[in-house]
């Protein structure tokens, strides 16, 4: 029963199998091989545009080197407050970027509204002493598990590069979110206004695979040195390109995402049919946030049930989490089973009634 994170399991039979694959033989190193030149030309095609393409073996390196291609040492770069960028990642951003500051702002489930940035743009000094916003970051899917359709990311993106700011994407869980969305990569990403993509596959089937796309040129023209020089650039890059291989054969990559997003549904479903349980938020991609009594919590912790607690700070007007209660998450994966699913529910029914009965 350990709903930790999609990041607990390891990789899908088809990325371990490429992997295998791409083993045998000796091929040239540092992105020089066939391997690493089919997956560039294979985001070409997903994306359908020409992107530059640069693989890197972890999200905070994705992450950390987009923004320092786009943001100067001098410049700010912008996310929700709850943003891993900006919460999670060691400070990895500012480092890259030389010592740019970030600034968090407020917004319902770790999504920005764009009178939140507006309002945000519209109050900093414009002279030489403050650092002028070069950067906005999003997260698709959010922290609290929210999607950001094409429109909403296209407004947020109007008003980025109105103020001269380039807009990156945080696509940790990218596959959820479009999936859920129902529209394709291009429409989601640079037919709405996005710079560049932190394209994540670690957490949807792969051992080690990330992505930086950077669709805009200026970007791009750096990010082959920040990644050298950063230390995400592998010799033995056709490692990651082959698990991506895997990861897009036969479109491996939507049905894991599919599968995950249907078990956090089942699994939401579950829940709230119990007494005293309600969502945070709207099951939007693989992570469910019930808020739960916490004799139910303790419980089902008891009982072996493994999640986490989960920050109330972005909970909509009107909600919030008294002191008999707790907010938690709980994250479904690509190899999560309905038998695993429907067993938490079952101890989760268990525990309810054990406690009516009290």
């Amino acid at each position: 029963m350990n709903f930790a994170s999609d990041n607990i399991m390891g990789a899908s039979p088809p990325v371990l199998q490429a992997l295998v694959r791409a083993n045998e033989g000796p091929l040239p190193a540092y992105g020089a091989d066939p391997l690493t030149r089919a997956i560039e030309r294979r985001f070409c095609e997903l994306f359908e545009h020409e992107v530059a393409v640069f693989l890197v073996p972890t999200g905070t390196g994705a992450n950390a080197l987009a923004l320092a291609a786009i943001v100067p040492p001098f410049g700010l770069a912008i996310s929700h407050r709850e943003a891993h960028v900006i919460d999670d990642e060691c400070g990895a951003p500012e480092f890259y970027m030389h010592g740019a500051k970030m600034a968090g702002l407020e917004g319902v489930g770790a999504k920005i509204a764009p009178s939140t940035l507006e309002s945000f743009l519209a109050g900093l000094p414009n002279h030489v002493k403050q650092m002028p916003p070069r950067g906005l970051s999003i997260s698709q899917a959010t922290e609290c598990g929210l999607v950001y359709t094409p429109a909403e990311v296209a407004a947020l993106a109007g008003i980025a590069h109105r103020s001269g700011m380039k807009l990156h994407m945080d696509g940790a869980r990218f596959a959820n979110a479009l999936v859920r969305l129902g529209c394709t990569p291009a429409e989601m990403t640079w037919k709405s206004g996005v710079d560049v993509l932190s394209f994540g596959a670690t957490k949807n089937g792969c051992l080690a695979a990330e992505a930086i796309l950077a669709f805009d040129g200026q970007a791009a023209e750096t990010l082959a040195y920040r990644r050298k020089r950063g230390g995400h650039l592998l010799s033995k890059g056709r490692l990651i390109a082959a698990q991506l291989e895997g990861y897009f054969a036969d479109d491996h990559w939507l049905a894991n995402a599919r599968h995950a997003n249907a078990m956090a549904t089942r699994l939401a479903e579950g829940l709230t049919a119990l007494p005293g349980v309600r969502l945070a938020w709207a099951v939007e991609a693989n992570e469910v946030f019930p808020i739960l009594p916490r004799a139910l919590d303790a419980k089902l912790k008891a009982a072996g049930a493994v999640y986490h607690p989960w920050s109330e700070l972005s909970l909509r007007d009107g909600e919030r989490v008294r002191s008999d209660e707790v907010l938690v998450r709980l994250v479904t994966a690509f190899c999560t089973t309905e038998a695993q699913v429907d067993g938490f529910l079952r101890a989760a029914r268990e525990a309810a009634r054990a406690e009516a009965a009290e």
